[in-house]
């Protein structure tokens, strides 16, 4: 087995879904898979999008993240950013 390691920097577009506040939702995590494989496989738009063996990969990447996030201990911390679903609901309100 090879050791996990990486001496780059993270895509800054890839969600940290690790240590949100409830957990993140099965919705967060097929999200970010889908975010994952758009960017190795270079695929934006299109019907390659819908293509078996991609949706396939998408599915595979969350199930196998899913397990990952329910192996890790928890985080010191909560993330930096929040995903994308949980900005659009937790906008703080203008009028006071």
């Amino acid at each position: 087995m090879r050791e996990a390691t990486y001496g780059g920097a993270m895509c800054r577009n890839i969600t940290m879904l690790r240590g949100l506040e409830p957990p993140a939702t099965h919705e967060e995590i097929h999200a970010a898979a889908l975010q994952y494989a758009r960017k190795v496989a270079a695929v934006s738009s299109g019907p390659l999008l819908m293509a078996g063996a991609f949706t396939e990969a998408v599915d595979e990447i969350a199930a196998a993240t899913e397990r990952l996030l329910g192996a890790l201990p928890p985080r010191r911390s909560p993330p930096m950013t929040v995903p994308p679903n949980r900005r659009r609901v937790s906008k703080p309100d203008s009028e006071v």
